[in-house]
């Protein structure tokens, strides 16, 4: 979510006025209004579940895989494996936020969310009892059609069921619950590292809050403008009642009303079909260009490789040189923090400084953080311990690691050879970085070199530099977090005229979550290939080409109308810098 703060493609979708932003005035405004009439929180804080379940199930797997490892050597053998384990949820997600829209329109927004809840519960339970590594990918598949479901309708009920003057502080409460969800999914790991059944618990947990808000959401009503949709007005009256003071709901019927009109007579005009959709916004020139911006910002979010550490951050640590899994999940922790921190700094400097300098200012953070993740962890291989010959082959019988056995010059091998030949490093008892033995990969050896008080290595190397590799990683994500990481929503909820505003969001969320499938289904096997090294400079690569577009094809849309942003995409954006010369000139950086 980070494909992770999918929230934001929709908290604009079909809401009256239109896009509706959070300053520290709504903020202000909003604890004043939820103190008078906590009724409105409740429906905030019960929709709000589902992105905490959203933030919850895609981070979880992370510390999870670990003892999932450990549990079926199946699983720790095949890279694959692990990465469709993990991707599985993404891959579900996709079909899920399709899903999602249709029965959204069909059966209502309360619904929608019921059953996105049954999905989690099912899911979790499926996962936390699965005998073999097919089930648990089934159990990932449900949870995903649930984390679909819920990262479209969760924000969507929020929007439509709360007072317009503070809409948008409610539907930040959402994005929030994501990150914290992703936050508290590792200290449920971390918790869960000695209590038998490590990953099962881990995994099952997130069926308690899908039961809570399943509990919750069956005591509250249908949104008020899917009502008013379906004709149901005095049901639509008697919700807004409650939510606004009862001077001020005949105005709000009145805008409903105009809103849906308005909305329909859209849907008369261009159809209301994704194929009449698609052709009428490829055959508009502002509607073009706004999904060149648009998708560009999603693919670039994807493509810094943000979720190559929210899904596998504590295997990144464990690459740096930190074995053990309960110190992996513990550094780990820190990333998650820093992410949920991001979104708060976000919030409050994405309207001050502009949504374009964010991003642009956040590539060069993110690009500059990849670099030198390269080098780390170039130099953490290159200074790896090497090999004690007599302690390989003399450890037990038939213990040395076949490939160092016939290798030419095995010599000149250090413990990043002996893992590249799918081999266990256990290194030396007196010190982890002094020569150690490169043994074959079996749980009896990885026991027995244990059992001697020794680290058995299988993912990375002991070094020196390994603290840099967590260091760096949470300035990646600091840099991340307040631009690449919800600025791409937020320019997405503004770039499309009003009529196509729900179809271009939704357009650009699926590139998301397509990239995000992508990322998260092959970097194990690039790290395979490349090394950790490589894989990082590779990101880095992808977002120097995702800066160039971002620069060329994105605009600023800080403070501007609707109409001013149509208008500046109509005339076609160009850059500062190769823009000609004109007092008349008043586009923006």
């Amino acid at each position: 979510m980070s494909g992770e703060q999918f929230q934001f493609a929709y908290c604009e979708k079909m809401v009256e006025g239109g896009v509706v932003k959070a300053d520290q005035t709504e903020f202000s405004e909003c604890w004043k209004t939820v103190w008078k009439t906590p009724y409105i929180m409740r429906l905030a804080l019960s929709a709000g579940i589902g992105g905490l379940l959203f933030g919850y199930d895609t981070g979880v797997i992370s510390g999870a895989l670990l003892y999932i490892r450990e549990d079926f050597q199946e699983v720790d053998r095949k890279t694959w494996l692990q990465e469709v384990i993990v991707s599985m949820v993404v891959a579900g997600a996709i079909f899920g936020a399709a899903f999602g829209g249709w029965m959204n329109d069909r059966f209502g927004r309360k619904l929608s969310i019921l059953v996105a809840d049954a999905l989690f519960f099912v899911g979790a339970i499926v996962m936390a009892l699965s005998p073999a590594p097919w089930m648990i990918i089934l159990g990932r598949i449900f949870v995903g059609l649930g984390v679909g479901m819920a990262s479209m309708t969760a924000p969507l009920y929020i929007s439509e069921a709360s007072p317009a003057r503070i809409r948008g502080a409610l539907v930040s409460t959402n994005g929030l619950l994501i990150t914290g969800g992703q936050f508290l999914s590792y200290l449920i790991n971390l918790a869960f590292t000695k209590a038998p059944g490590t990953w099962r618990w881990m995994l099952g947990v997130a069926g308690a809050p899908a039961v809570v808000q399943f509990v919750l959401m069956l005591s509250l009503p249908e949104s008020p403008r899917w009502l008013y949709r379906r004709d149901k007005v005095e049901e639509a009256r008697s919700i807004l009642e409650k939510i606004y003071p009862a001077n001020k709901v005949e105005d709000e019927l009145k805008a409903l009303k105009l809103s849906v009109d308005a909305e329909k007579a859209d849907e008369q005009a261009i159809g209301d079909n994704f194929i009449a959709k698609l052709k009428g916004a490829l055959g508009n020139a502002v509607v073009r260009r706004g999904l060149y911006a648009g998708v560009t910002v999603q693919v670039a979010q994807q493509f810094s490789g943000i979720n190559t550490v929210m899904y596998y951050s504590p295997t990144i640590v464990q690459f740096a040189g930190f074995a053990s899994n309960k110190t992996a999940m513990a550094l780990s922790l820190v990333t998650s923090g820093l992410n949920a921190v991001g979104s708060i700094v976000s919030m409050a400097f994405v309207d001050r400084y502009g949504r374009r300098r964010l991003m642009i200012v956040s590539m060069f953070g993110i690009i500059s953080c990849l670099v030198v993740l390269s080098v780390v962890f170039f130099q953490a291989a290159s200074h790896a311990p090497k090999i004690n010959q007599f302690d390989s082959t003399h450890f037990a019988t038939n213990a040395t690691c076949p490939s160092y056995l016939s290798a030419p010059n095995p010599s000149s091998w250090n413990c990043m050879s002996c893992l590249k030949a799918d081999c266990g490093f256990c290194a030396n008892g007196a010190s982890e970085r002094s020569p150690g033995a490169c043994l074959a990969m079996t749980t009896d050896l990885e026991n027995s070199c244990q059992r001697q008080h020794r680290t058995w290595f299988k993912d990375g190397c002991p070094s020196k530099f390994g603290f840099l590799a967590v260091v760096f990683l949470g300035l990646y994500i600091i840099s991340y977090s307040p631009g690449m990481g919800t600025v791409p929503w937020i320019v997405n909820s503004e770039i499309y005229p009003l009529k196509y505003r729900g179809f271009g969001g939704g357009v650009a969320a699926v590139f998301n979550w397509v990239c995000n499938l992508i990322v998260s289904l092959t970097f194990l096997t690039l790290t395979k290939a490349l090394g950790s090294s490589g894989t990082f400079l590779l990101f880095a690569g992808y977002c120097v080409i995702g800066l160039i577009f971002i620069y060329w094809f994105v605009p600023e849309t800080k403070g501007l109308q609707f109409e001013e942003v149509e208008k500046m995409l109509e005339s076609g954006y160009k850059p500062k810098a190769f823009r000609r010369k004109s007092k008349s000139d008043n586009q923006s950086p």
